[in-house]
């Protein structure tokens, strides 16, 4: 987008037409479904924010103000009750979001003007007209073409065309080579063509070139009013027929330059923000490093400017340097830094920076080192009496396994520590943090040539730039470990997260073993399926169709086949998997079906593929653990993701029998806890009717439906007992009357009341639920029995879709953050018992509540014992914690 063209030192007002780009950005990016972990779409927030930072990069303006319609009606809706009727309802995913960006401009201090009574076109066309009388130039960014109208020689404006940047600069000469007519004629030129964005009624049969050459054939819309008889032909009949609608849409399409806004245009000059409010507003909407770094470019660092780097004194330690240098670091923490390639199964380390206490830093090549300097870094790195602290260590730490070193005395890890201060967040670079909790700039410039910048042309500057790294890690720990004392999760830290690293590290590096050739097998079984389903749904419909493609699908379901219309999208009407099971039930046609079928299968092949492509050379799949993904503190797995084997159907459980015990060991026992999240909810709650429940020896479902419906317990059946299951699971996951109805099939109000039925026998567990919302929106935050802290800021938010969120995720974070405190103890318990025991039998997996074990040749029995012992003392609870293990030669044969 090239630069405005105004006049050299002359101030420079920047007016933004807020819902108009606010739309702009929303449509641009709707298909990248842009939303939070929590279920907030940001598509909206995000572009506008990235076209406010965009434009005032570019365009430098010394004054800014964005302006926004209001809900209340304008003058023109008083002339003409039909103004703007044809609108299509706000969608759905856009609501909400019209707030955020007004946290956003706050936050950023960043002017926002509205006035009811009067549309936004009004306020830019006022500010406009005062600026330009006060020799000031103005640019105007909108989506409007009404804005024309405004533009002379010193107000431009900026017409959005696609996008969230692509952009036409209008200056009178640019209005001119456009329509052929002066910016002063462009709204009698708007009256003649209509607006149906606005549902100002064009004239039958005049289009825009029509009205255009009427405007410069007479000069004026009144010239042509007072001249209409002139016009010849059916057109100049239609004119004289419409004179009335278009002078009324002449009214309508003037913007006001005298609406009285109550702030004098030198007053419009973004204001002096705070870093840390943009971070935690960034950190609630989740928004990734690149925009936030763009940000705080453009738009300075707020109070605090970050500076360049950090001074740190570097040494390139080469051979027989080592251990001399290693011996002299003073006492304290040590800070390092990693350069290689990790994973779970393999690595390389080939450099590793060390900062030392005093402020010096040092760069190692581990794999060009004598054999005593590889001695030396080799006893320093395994030492637990010297302190160290790394960002991010798991990936490290496999990585020097592989060379032949370890990694002890880990006393901080910045990635950790900062997760569990702001658990909320997407990103945990260390850029990132080094900005926010240091004010220090860690990104480096690289030249065309890939050369650090920040070094110039200095052969060492990779080795400074991981040194820099280092030292910034040393600092970040002292820092973090202030900041999470104060928000109370420094013994979470210390005890749980930390020595779990290097458990997790364990399990990776261990991997579980697969059968190739069944798996293979699998796949060939489901890309059958597939295929059938593919030729049984082209023999139905009588054509050949892509099953992948929603148009065709539309085309098919509703056009050829008239099948019951379901839910409205943007596109048309949907087939995702909901709507076809509800079409399954409203018609006796095959193809829905058919198409769940498919799908289903198309699912299980891309499973299928996705894990025989990770086997790797041992014949095992060894999974990546992440300890900072999920705001709620459970583990998640990627590459592939093992968490999320299917296992509700037959099908998804044949691939579980794929993971098999591994050479040298005997079987693989798996171990979970039951129904932990309800034992939690009882611990909590203190609900003496759901300990009592669980006591009874019945089964817990039925044993608390028979409590709500007053039957005896063989007295209930299967459809009372998934009612009452549905409620127990949902409340601990803060499920809402709708999600509930949901799940049962049933209406609203039936949900409604079977949660009032339940709340009946087990007031206590109501009482504990609404005290948590009530204590976090005091708190702004909920708290795990082991105190693991999930901050919740939109609890008192005016945004009442926000608000219910937040007010979801407080009902369900201490029950279910608690359950993964408890089986990250119970893993830090049983790898210690197998060690102490001496025993060879391993961990292998932690699949939320369950954990997976491969027990070698005679350790069964001792195994079990020692799993189940250590699993149920992990944390004394009311009702007890009971520990299920199965065992077998597959994870399938080994389930219970």
């Amino acid at each position: 987008m090239p630069k405005s063209e105004v006049t050299p030192n002359r101030p420079c007002l920047l007016l933004l037409d807020g819902h108009s780009l606010a739309y702009r950005a929303f449509y641009a990016l709707k298909d990248a479904n842009l939303m939070t972990t929590d279920g907030q779409h940001t598509e909206a927030v995000y572009g506008f924010t990235s076209m406010l930072t965009n434009i005032l990069r570019d365009e430098q303006p010394t004054h800014v103000a964005v302006a926004f319609d209001r809900s209340e009606p304008t003058f023109r809706h008083e002339e003409y009750s039909e103004y703007k009727a044809n609108r299509s309802e706000t969608p759905e995913d856009f609501k909400g979001q019209m707030q955020l960006i007004y946290e956003l401009l706050d936050t950023l201090r960043v002017p926002r003007l509205s006035k009811a009574g009067f549309e936004a076109d009004d306020l830019i066309a006022t500010l406009a007209t005062r600026a330009s009388g006060e020799d000031m130039d103005v640019l105007i960014v909108t989506g409007d073409r009404d804005a024309l109208q405004l533009v002379n020689e010193r107000v431009t404006v900026l017409m959005t065309r696609r996008g969230i940047s692509d952009m036409t600069r209008f200056t009178p000469e640019a209005v001119f080579e456009k329509y052929e007519l002066t910016p002063q004629q462009y709204p009698d030129f708007a009256a003649l063509r209509g607006d149906p964005s606005d549902n100002l009624l064009s004239i039958p049969g005049v289009g825009e070139k029509t009205a255009a050459k009427w405007v410069r054939e007479f000069g004026s819309l009144t010239e042509l009013v007072d001249r209409v008889d002139e016009v010849k032909g059916k057109v100049g009949d239609k004119l004289r027929e419409h004179v009335a609608q278009v002078l009324m849409n002449r009214r309508l399409t003037e913007l006001l330059r005298d609406v009285p806004v109550d702030v004098e245009v030198a007053e419009l000059t973004q204001g002096v923000w705070d870093r840390e409010e943009i971070n935690k507003l960034f950190d609630t909407l989740q928004i990734r490093g690149e925009l936030r770094e763009r940000v705080f470019k453009v738009l300075g660092s707020g109070e605090e400017e970050p500076e360049q780097g950090f001074e740190v004194e570097t040494i390139i330690l080469g051979p027989d340097r080592v251990a001399g240098w290693l011996e002299a670091m003073p006492a304290g923490r040590a800070g390092l830094a990693f350069k290689g390639a990790y994973g779970s199964g393999t690595g390389r380390i080939d450099g590793i920076a060390i900062a030392s206490p005093d402020g010096t830093a040092a760069h190692i090549d581990p794999t060009k080192l004598t054999e005593a300097d590889f001695a030396a870094l080799g006893a320093w790195l395994a030492a637990d009496d010297r302190p160290k602290a790394v960002h991010d260590a798991k990936g490290p730490l496999l990585a020097l396994w592989t060379q032949g070193l370890d990694l002890r005395g880990l006393s901080a890890d910045t990635a950790l520590a900062a997760y569990l201060a702001m658990p909320g967040q997407r990103t945990f670079a260390l850029e990132d943090l080094a900005r926010r909790y240091l004010h220090r700039d860690l990104k480096v410039e690289e030249e065309s040539g890939g050369q650090a910048a920040l070094f110039g042309d200095d052969e060492d500057a990779p080795a400074k730039d991981l040194a820099l790294r280092a030292h910034a890690v040393r600092e970040l720990a002292d820092s973090l470990e202030t900041f999470l004392s104060q928000r109370g999760g420094t013994q979470l830290l210390a005890d749980v997260e930390l020595p779990l690293v290097r458990v997790l590290a364990e399990l990776e590096r261990a991997g579980i073993a697969v059968d190739h050739d069944y798996l293979t097998g699998m796949e060939a079984q489901f890309a059958a399926a597939v295929k059938q389903a593919v030729e049984e749904a082209h023999r139905v419909v009588g054509e050949q169709f892509n099953l992948g493609s929603p148009k065709q699908l539309q085309e098919i379901f509703f056009n050829q086949l008239n099948l019951p219309k379901t839910k409205r999208t943007k596109t048309g009407y949907s087939t995702d998997a909901d709507q076809l099971a509800w079409l399954a039930t409203q018609t006796d046609h095959e193809l829905p079906v058919i198409m769940l079928r498919h799908r289903d299968q198309q699912k299980l092949r891309q499973t299928v593929e996705g894990l025989i492509k990770e086997i790797a050379d041992d014949g095992r799949i060894h999974t990546t653990f992440n300890q900072i993904i999920a705001a709620t503190g459970r583990l998640s797995s990627e590459k592939p993701n093992l968490q999320n084997i299917p296992i509700r159907t037959a099908e998804g459980r044949r691939i579980r029998q794929g993971f098999t015990v591994g050479e040298g060991y005997e079987t693989l026992l798996t171990a979970d806890y039951s129904q932990i999240e309800l034992r939690i909810m009882a611990h909590l709650s203190g609900d003496e009717s759901l300990i009592a429940a669980f006591e009874s020896g019945h089964d817990f479902h039925a044993a608390t439906a028979s409590r709500v419906f007053d039957l005896p317990p063989e007295q209930v059946d299967g459809e009372l007992r998934a009612r009452i299951k549905a409620m127990n699971y949902g409340l601990a996951y803060g499920l809402s009357d709708f999600g509930l109805a949901g799940q049962l099939n049933i209406p609203v109000a039936e949900a409604r009341a079977l949660k009032e039925e339940y709340f009946e026998e087990f007031g206590g567990v109501r009482d504990f639920l609404n005290a948590i919302v009530s204590q976090a929106r005091t708190d702004g935050y909920t708290e795990t029995i082991m105190g693991r802290r999930r901050y919740l800021p939109d609890l008192t938010s005016d945004n009442r879709q926000r608000r219910e969120m937040a007010e979801r995720m407080a009902l369900n974070a201490p029950i279910q953050g608690s359950a993964a405190d408890i089986i990250k103890v119970a893993m830090l318990n049983v790898r210690q018992a197998l060690g102490e025991e001496g025993l060879r039998s391993r961990m292998l997996l932690q699949v939320h509540d369950e954990l997976v074990f491969e027990a070698a040749p005679g350790e069964l029995e001792q195994l079990r014992q020692l799993v189940t012992d250590q699993m149920n003392a992990a944390y004394q609870l009311r009702v007890p914690l009971e520990v299920s293990v199965g065992v077998g030669r597959t994870w399938e044969d080994a389930g219970h």
